[in-house]
């Protein structure tokens, strides 16, 4: 193993970890934005206000997109073991 196939393995790693984490980001960032420009726009300064829908926005979103975020982790894996078993 040289070089280029480590650094094919991480590109494919960090790639792997963002497609996976950005749909559950992109979700909290867009409810978090809503939130603030509410609490901006009521002088409402409630912290909790913030946690309660983000939790339920996380939650849901791992409902929806769990079962693709798995199989990229697992599609992932499967390439990590198949190239280990290359290099054997």
């Amino acid at each position: 193993m040289n070089t280029a196939d480590l650094i094919e393995i991480f590109r494919d790693a960090v790639i792997t970890g963002l497609k996976v984490s950005a749909p559950i980001l992109v979700i909290t960032m867009v409810v978090g934005l809503i939130i603030a420009i509410f609490q901006a726009a009521t002088s409402i300064n409630e912290q909790t206000m913030t946690f309660v829908p983000k939790l339920a926005v996380v939650a849901i979103a791992l409902i929806l997109c769990g079962g693709w975020m798995m199989q990229q982790m697992m599609d992932f894996t499967t390439r990590i073991f198949e190239l280990i078993a290359t290099q054997i």
